[in-house]
This record gives C-alpha cells, sequence and structure tokens, in this order.
C-alpha cells in the first residue's frame, strides 16, 4: 500500500472503478466482512457537581513491557539482585518517588496518579495477549494459549477502549473519534490483538497514522487514496465523489448492514475532504523550541501531535511507542521497552530519558494551554518486568536483563479531572504481585470510561441482543 503525506490528499486518475479494497483503505477499516453490533444510546452521566468531563484521551502505550521496578515502584530495600543501580528521587508530590532517570517528570509529578498495583496476569506470559488484556479490560481468552503468536485479531474479540469511547461520545465531523499513531504495533501477520473495535463494529477502529523515526515531523495516512476515475475536480464535488463511492458498493464483498456502510462511507468522504485533517497533522508549524521541549524523535513529535488532535477535539488518542531497531542487539529486543538484556543501560541511555522529555513535555503543554482539566492521560503497557534480575535467554545475571512479567505493572494517570499527586495501592517487598487495593486492566478501562462520562457500556450483538461491553471492573474514583 501507497502512504501519501495526508497535506497530499492525493488522487490518481487512472480509468478503473474504484476497488472496493481502496476504499476501505480509505474509510480506515481495520477488520472487515461481518455482519456487525450496533451501540445502544449512551445514557448521560451521573457527575459529581464540580467534577470537569474529560473531552478526551490520551493513551501512551510503552510497547514490549516496561519495567515498573526501575520507574514508578522502586524498592530501594530490596536485595541488589532484585532493586538493581537506579535510585529514587524525590518529586513535587509529598511522598511519591520516581526512578532518578526520570528527572523532568519527577517536576510534573503532582499532576501524576501512579497505579502500582495493576495485576494483569496472562495465560501466556507474553506480549499478544499482554496487549489484548491491556487495551480491552478483557482476560485473555484459551486461544491465546492453543494458537501463540498466531492468535491474531478476530471479529468476535472484545473491543479496544478507544473504539468503546469512540462508539458512545459524538462523532466528529471531520476527523475520526479514535486515532492511533505513529505505527500499528505489530508487523504483520503477527498484528496485536486488541487495538481494533472487533465486535462492535469496524466503523469504530481507530485510523491509523503512520511516522517514522527518519522524518518525525511528518506523518501519513496509509492509502489515504481514491484509485479510479475521482479527478482532482470531481474530489472537490461532494456529490460526484458520493456517486463513485456508492457504485463500488456492488463490490463490496460482505454483508455488512446498510448503516454501517453509509456510516464508513461518510467517514472516507469527510477524511479526504476535510482541511481540518491536513492542518491538524501539521507539527511542523509548531514553534521550533516547542518541538525541541517534546524531542524531535518519532515519539516525542507523536506526543506533540496528540496534543494537536485534543485540540482538534478528537476523543481518543493512542500513542503506540515506536521502537528503534538500532537498539535490538544492545537490548536483546525489537528497539522498545522488551529489555531481555542490558535492561539498565538501555533505559538509562535511551529508553527513558525519550520518554521523560516527551511525556513531562505534554504534561507541561497541556496545563500551560488550560487543557490538562479536560484531557485524561493514561500510560500503559503490555507487562512490566521481571523484579528479579536475570533473563537466562540473554546470559542470565551476567546479561543485566529482565524478562516478561505480566503478574504486576503500573499505570499512570494524569489530569481528566483526578487531584494528582496520588498513588493507588502497592506491591510486596520485591514488586512482584500487588499487595495492596489490586486491580486489573478492567478497573484501567472502567476509570477511564469514567472520566470521559460513559457510564453506559451496552451494545447489541447481531441478533439484537444487549450485552456490556465491560461487566467487571469498577473506576478507581479515588482519584478523582
Amino acid at each position: 500500500m501507497s502512504s501519501p503525506h495526508v497535506a497530499a490528499l492525493q488522487t490518481k486518475g487512472i480509468n478503473t472503478p474504484l476497488s472496493r479494497r481502496s476504499f476501505l483503505v480509505a474509510s480506515g477499516m481495520g477488520l472487515a466482512g461481518t455482519a456487525w453490533g450496533t451501540t445502544a444510546p449512551a445514557a448521560a452521566a451521573n457527575v459529581p457537581q464540580g467534577r470537569k468531563l474529560a473531552k478526551s484521551t490520551i493513551l501512551f502505550f510503552l510497547c514490549g513491557g516496561s519495567s515498573h521496578i526501575d520507574m514508578w515502584d522502586l524498592k530501594p530495600k530490596a536485595p541488589i539482585e532484585y532493586r538493581g543501580p537506579f535510585a529514587p528521587i524525590a518529586t513535587t508530590a509529598p511522598g511519591i518517588e520516581l526512578s532518578e532517570h526520570l528527572p523532568l517528570l519527577a517536576q510534573q509529578a503532582h499532576h501524576l496518579n501512579i497505579v502500582r498495583s495493576v495485576g494483569a496476569t496472562v495465560n501466556t506470559n507474553d506480549h499478544h495477549a499482554g496487549y489484548y488484556h491491556n487495551l480491552t479490560g478483557h482476560a485473555p481468552d484459551i486461544t491465546f494459549v492453543t494458537l501463540g503468536n498466531n492468535r491474531t485479531p478476530v471479529a468476535d474479540d472484545w473491543p479496544f477502549m478507544g473504539s468503546v469511547v469512540a462508539a458512545k461520545k459524538p462523532a466528529r465531523p471531520q476527523l475520526p473519534s479514535a486515532i492511533t499513531l505513529p505505527h500499528k504495533p505489530s508487523r504483520a501477520p503477527y498484528t496485536r490483538p486488541g487495538q481494533f473495535a472487533a465486535r462492535i463494529g469496524p466503523e469504530f477502529d481507530p485510523l491509523y497514522i503512520n511516522g517514522s523515526h527518519e522524518n518525525p515531523l511528518q506523518f501519513h495516512a496509509p492509502s489515504l487514496v481514491l484509485d479510479g476515475d475521482v479527478s482532482p475536480e470531481r474530489l472537490t464535488n461532494r456529490r460526484e465523489l458520493l456517486n463513485t463511492v456508492d457504485a463500488a458498493r456492488r463490490d463490496f464483498e460482505t454483508n455488512a448492514s446498510p448503516k454501517t456502510w453509509s456510516n464508513q462511507q461518510k467517514r472516507a468522504v469527510n477524511l479526504l475532504l476535510s482541511s481540518s485533517t491536513t492542518e491538524a497533522f501539521n507539527v511542523a508549524a509548531e514553534p521550533a523550541a516547542l518541538r525541541e521541549r517534546y524531542g524531535e524523535t518519532i515519539n516525542g513529535m507523536s506526543l506533540l501531535l496528540a496534543r494537536r488532535l485534543v485540540e482538534a477535539e478528537v476523543p481518543f488518542i493512542t500513542v503506540f511507542w515506536k521502537g528503534d531497531t538500532a537498539l535490538n542487539k544492545k537490548c536483546k529486543s525489537a528497539g522498545s521497552w522488551d529489555t531481555h538484556g542490558n535492561n539498565f543501560n538501555c533505559l538509562k541511555e535511551n529508553l527513558l530519558p525519550e520518554f521523560d522529555r516527551g511525556f513531562s513535555a505534554l504534561i507541561e503543554d497541556l496545563s500551560d494551554r488550560g487543557l490538562l482539566d479536560e484531557t485524561l492521560l493514561l500510560v500503559s503497557s503490555e507487562m512490566g518486568r521481571t523484579p528479579k534480575i536475570g533473563d537466562r535467554r540473554s546470559g542470565g545475571v551476567a546479561g543485566a536483563g529482565r524478562d516478561h512479567w505480566t503478574h504486576c505493572l503500573s499505570n499512570v494517570f494524569a489530569g481528566g479531572g483526578m487531584s494528582g499527586g496520588q498513588v493507588y495501592g502497592a506491591t510486596d517487598r520485591f514488586a512482584q504481585f500487588p499487595a495492596d487495593r489490586p486491580v486489573t486492566p478492567a478497573h484501567i478501562a472502567k476509570t477511564v470510561y469514567h472520566a470521559m462520562g460513559i457510564d453506559d457500556l451496552e451494545f447489541h450483538d447481531r441478533e439484537g441482543r444487549p450485552y456490556d461491553a465491560l461487566p467487571n471492573g469498577y473506576p478507581l474514583t479515588e482519584l478523582f
């Protein structure tokens, strides 16, 4: 598939009919081919007087499995084989300490709400299941064991929390209600489950925006292009374009409902014709000093773009940390937070400085603009890392790595009507398991919904029967 810059929104003037494939990618669909369920009308949220609802959520997902014990939940009194060489430092929040390698975030800790007791055990202790659990709030089923990395997304999966928000919040006139950047984890055919709308319908899939390490100021909507007899002149004529797209319906090889088709059609047309699409993705328009504050890396610029999308009133934005393959050998990983080897040098020299700079800049920027109270920030990952140092796959103790550990991780919230400067829950003395006020990813997802005023999670299946998209868990209301 081609990847034209959004600003170009090019069309190809070749004399062939608009293909089904072209329409699907233009509409941003991730999965297709099923008669999907529908949403129930959202009930009015029961919001305490004086509490502001979050208008947008930014999920910053640290792909690979970030080390909770080296970032948010240090254990300075634990034996050296657990605590490692990192020391905790004081912050702007009394009683809260962070890793010494997060000095900029330490200055923003009065905005942070650290949930240290997330138990996200999955039946494979691996990435696929970890993504699914933490992105949907649902524990993975047995197929994650039987299929392993071949357990790719399926139509009947539970929906991604961003898709639930997109379904329950009013649709945007131009931009979609859920946008994911700067990549789709992971490379096909091993696409991570949990990041799609699945059973609630592809019309609520996120629009994926791509970025690269080589050109961090440029973001692309993959294949946002119409093939066929749509000239640039015809692109400006909504009626002509709608007629052309309507003709493609004859080749739309699915039994999707007319309502689903109509919504997808409208979504593609609005994206292709909207000037706000071009403007929202133009991070190069930001002042050089602000870009430098975020760090002109793909992850830093993705967070800056996320702030711009908040200003464009997109309800849910996901930033999946994009790993650098140059770190593969050094960290015995795929370049992200999966630090099987050399954990401490990889964190200290590469991962933590970039994360610290970008995420602290996002908090500071939103706060300075008066947007933090109405924007919920969530830092999550598919797992934590083994508290005991040494991964046998990278030389054991001598390799200084930390292996997968889904049994415990920390999540971090900021903004969105929360008080800030709080810690929720605690782990045991080795940071191995939740010890006080244990929660699961279902509680985290419910907290996101609560912050955005979404109390009704009812949807309908293909036969019109109602079901609850997340029956387990409860929101952590103490944080608000």
